[in-house]
Formats: C-alpha cells, sequence, structure tokens
C-alpha cells in the first residue's frame, strides 16, 4: 500500500502514454477514486456552443486532425486545455468536500490550472499535488495506441500529435515547478510518481 497524505493527486499527460494505467494503480494502493477528466470535458463542451465558448469547441469542424499539421493540431489542444482551467479547479473545490482522496487525470489538465489549484490547496490547508507522465517518442506512442485499440490501425499522426503535446506539458510543468515522471519502465510509474511528489513537497 502507498500511504499517500494527499486529498487530490492530478494526473496530467498527453493521449497514450499511460495516465488511466497509472491513475487506476495509484487508486488501488492509496485507497483513492479515480476522476476521468475528459468526461468533465465531454460534458462541459455539451453544455456550451461554439458562439458561446469557441476555445471549448476547437475540433467540432474537424472529424479527422489527421489533415492539419502536427504544430496546428497541438495549438488546438493547448487552446482547449486553457479554456477548461475553471473546470478543474471546479471539480477539485468538488473532490474537497468529499473525505476519500481522488486522483483526477486527463489531457486537457494543464500545468497552470494544476500549479494554481496546487496553490489554492495550500492557501485552505488542503494537500493537493500534481504531477505529468511523459513521453516523447512517437514510435512508442504509435505501439501504445496499436496495443489499447487494436481495430484502429496505425495512429501515427496522432501518435507524433501526442508527442509533441507531451514535450510542451513537461516543459510548462518544469515552469510551474511542478514533477514530470517518465511514463517508462511502466512497472514501477506509480512508486516513481509518489516519490516524486515527496521529493517535490521536500523542496517546497
Amino acid at each position: 500500500m502507498i500511504d499517500s497524505s494527499w486529498n487530490v493527486l492530478l494526473l496530467g499527460g498527453a493521449s497514450g502514454v499511460g495516465k488511466s494505467r497509472a491513475a487506476a494503480e495509484l487508486a488501488r494502493s492509496s485507497g483513492a477514486f479515480v476522476v476521468e477528466f475528459d468526461d468533465v470535458v465531454s460534458a462541459v463542451q455539451r453544455l456550451t456552443t461554439a458562439e458561446q465558448h469557441p476555445a471549448l469547441h476547437c475540433f467540432d469542424r474537424i472529424p479527422d486532425t489527421s489533415v492539419l499539421d502536427v504544430d496546428r493540431v497541438v495549438e488546438l489542444q493547448i487552446t482547449t486545455a486553457d479554456a477548461l482551467q475553471p473546470a478543474l479547479l471546479g471539480v477539485v473545490d468538488n473532490r474537497l468536500t468529499i473525505d476519500m482522496p481522488a486522483v483526477v487525470e486527463g489531457d486537457y489538465l494543464s500545468p497552470a490550472a494544476a500549479a494554481r489549484a496546487v496553490q489554492e490547496g495550500t492557501e485552505i490547508g488542503r494537500d493537493i499535488r500534481a504531477v505529468f507522465l511523459h513521453e516523447g517518442d512517437p514510435e512508442q506512442i504509435t505501439a501504445n495506441y496499436a496495443a489499447r485499440e487494436p481495430n484502429s490501425g496505425l495512429q501515427t499522426h496522432r501518435a507524433r500529435v501526442s508527442a509533441q503535446y507531451s514535450h510542451w506539458l513537461s516543459d510548462q510543468a518544469a515552469l510551474h515547478g511542478l514533477p514530470v515522471v517518465s511514463s517508462r519502465p511502466w512497472h514501477d510509474v506509480a512508486v516513481r510518481i509518489e516519490r516524486a511528489l515527496d521529493r517535490a513537497t521536500s523542496r517546497g
């Protein structure tokens, strides 16, 4: 068992880097509840329109993102993540009303929003922590997609987008003083996440 003191752990990272697997392992080891931020994203998008909140609907008219340059897709992902900052803070606020630790994981969890959540937690005496998983090799992410979605073909463009977005998330996390953990090796990723969080807390 992992002896976790945190109330909420924010686990960010690009698509296909192993967040869901890590979140599930952390939850089992610490008795935490897993919140899929992607579910919140879908709900917020259903409640709004492109006219009301265009930054939340960047991909509405782009059913196939492979027609766009990798840089452009990553730019749209960043725009969407930035627009979702209030939603993430709302999720954290709600989880703090429940006497059970939670792991919140998702692609659109931005380092800026995570850092703000950590700071707000400190101000009210609650232990909110954040960590970002990183995988910068598009070939590895392609293999991850193939294992997870075997009927979707070789998703090389999507993997290139994910790898570049992962680099951006890692760079931003570092700027905000948040730990970044390599996705590999997978067998001890949960332990390495806890160690990174402990080191970050000690430095803080």
